[in-house]
C-alpha cells in the first residue's frame, strides 16, 4: 500500500522543486493586516481597474438566467464580437480565462519536454511559471538597465531548441513599451514571438494589426485591467488562422465560463464608458509619477501602463512595502534578486494617490 511519501515522490520531478508564482492578496485577507485610517485602505497591488466594471456588466449579470447551462465551448458569439472590436477575423482568435490560460495553451501547444523558452526579466512571472509545467526550460535574458529588450542577446540565445518567447509591452513591472522595430527583429527568427498586450489600452500601440503578416506572432489582451472584470478572467489571443484549431482543440472545453461571456460582450457595448474610465486612469498616473518624483529616495520610472515602478534608493524596498501596508496601502513587492530594491505602484483614484504621496512623506 502506497504512503504519502510514495504518492509524493510518484508528482513530476520537475514539478517537486519548482517555485510557485506568487499572486496577490484578495482585499479582505490584506484589510485584516493592516491598521487602516480613516480613508479606508488602498489596495495598489494588483494593476487593477479602480473604478470597476462597466454598469451593463453588473445589470446583465444580475438578470442572466441560463446559468445552469454549459457556455459554447467553440465560444462563437465571443470570437465575433472581438473580432469586430479589434478588426481582426473571428478565425485568428482564441479567447481565455484571462491571458494566463492563453499562455498554458500556447506553451503546451508548441513544447516538447526540454524545449526551451525565451524569458526577458524582470517581467510577468507566469511566462517561467507556464513554461516549468509545461515541462520546458526557460531561458533568461535579462533587460537592460532601463527595462529595454536586450535584442542582440535574444537573438544569440535562440538555438534550435528555442520555441517561444514572451514580450509583454507595455512590461509589467517596468511600464515600458517594445518598438514595432524590435518585435520586428524578433519574427525573423524561428520561433513564435508571443506580443502580450494586458496593458495596450493605456498606451495605444498595438502590434494586433500586424499578426495576418507573419506566421509566427501571436497577441494577447485582457479584460482584468481596462474593462474592470479581473475577478471574472477574461482574455483572447490573436493568431495565425492555422494555429486556432490547434489551440480550440487542447484548451478547456469551457473555458470561458458564462458569466465571462455575458461580462465580454456587455463591456463590448459599452466601449465609450470604459474608454472614459481608462483616461481618468491615464491622468491619475502622471500625477502619481509627478509625486513620487518629489521624493529623493524614489526613482519613479515612466510609464505607459496603469502602474509605475519606483526604484527605493537608499533605504529597503520592502522596508517601504511594509510601511505603507501598516497604514492600509497595499502596493507589490516582488522580493527577486532583480527587484529587491524596488516598488510597484497601481493607479488608483485620486484620493488613492493623495494617501500614497501623504504616507511616503511620513516616511
Amino acid at each position: 500500500m502506497l504512503n504519502e511519501k510514495d504518492v509524493e515522490y510518484m508528482v513530476r520531478g520537475g514539478l517537486r522543486h519548482m517555485k510557485a508564482y506568487t499572486p496577490v492578496d484578495p482585499i479582505d485577507l490584506l484589510t485584516e493586516k493592516a491598521v487602516a485610517k480613516a480613508g479606508g485602505t488602498a489596495k495598489l497591488d494588483g494593476n487593477e481597474n479602480p473604478y470597476g466594471c462597466s454598469p451593463r456588466v453588473q445589470k446583465a449579470l444580475s438578470e442572466y438566467k441560463e446559468f445552469n447551462r454549459y457556455p459554447d465551448p467553440d465560444q462563437r458569439v465571443v470570437r465575433n464580437a472581438l473580432a469586430k472590436y479589434t478588426g481582426a477575423k473571428a478565425e485568428s482568435i482564441v479567447a481565455g480565462a484571462g491571458s494566463d490560460d492563453l499562455i498554458d495553451i500556447i506553451l503546451r501547444l508548441f513544447l516538447e519536454p526540454g524545449d526551451k523558452v525565451i524569458n526577458c526579466p524582470p517581467t510577468f512571472g507566469m511566462y517561467p511559471f507556464c513554461t516549468d509545467i509545461a515541462g520546458g526550460v526557460v531561458t533568461k535574458v535579462p533587460r537592460k538597465r532601463d527595462f529595454s529588450l536586450d535584442i542582440p542577446a535574444i537573438k544569440t540565445a535562440a538555438d534550435k531548441n528555442t520555441k517561444v518567447t514572451f514580450i509583454a509591452s507595455p512590461n509589467n513591472p517596468s511600464g515600458n513599451q517594445a518598438s514595432i522595430d524590435e518585435i520586428k527583429e524578433l519574427l525573423g527568427l524561428d520561433l513564435i514571438v508571443v506580443v502580450d498586450e494586458a496593458y495596450v489600452e493605456f498606451s495605444g500601440n498595438s502590434m494586433l494589426g500586424m499578426v495576418p503578416q507573419y506566421a509566427n506572432l501571436i497577441v494577447l489582451r485582457t479584460f482584468s485591467k481596462w474593462a474592470g472584470i479581473a475577478g471574472l478572467r477574461a482574455g483572447y489571443g490573436v493568431c495565425p488562422c492555422n494555429i486556432v484549431p490547434y489551440m480550440m482543440k487542447i484548451k478547456q472545453p469551457y473555458n470561458i465560463n458564462l458569466a465571462a461571456q455575458v461580462a465580454i460582450l456587455e463591456s463590448l457595448k459599452d466601449v465609450d464608458y470604459l474608454q472614459k474610465t481608462v483616461k481618468a486612469m491615464v491622468a491619475e498616473r502622471e500625477v502619481l509619477y509627478k509625486g513620487l518624483k518629489q521624493f529623493k529616495w524614489l526613482k519613479p520610472y515612466p510609464s505607459v501602463a496603469n502602474f509605475i515602478l519606483c526604484a527605493v534608493l537608499d533605504r529597503s524596498a520592502k522596508d517601504v512595502y511594509l510601511g505603507l501596508q501598516k497604514r492600509g496601502i497595499f502596493i507589490r513587492y516582488f522580493e527577486t534578486p532583480e527587484l529587491k530594491d524596488y516598488i510597484r505602484i497601481s493607479v488608483g483614484r485620486p484620493g488613492d494617490t493623495v494617501n500614497v504621496i501623504a504616507a511616503l512623506n511620513d516616511m
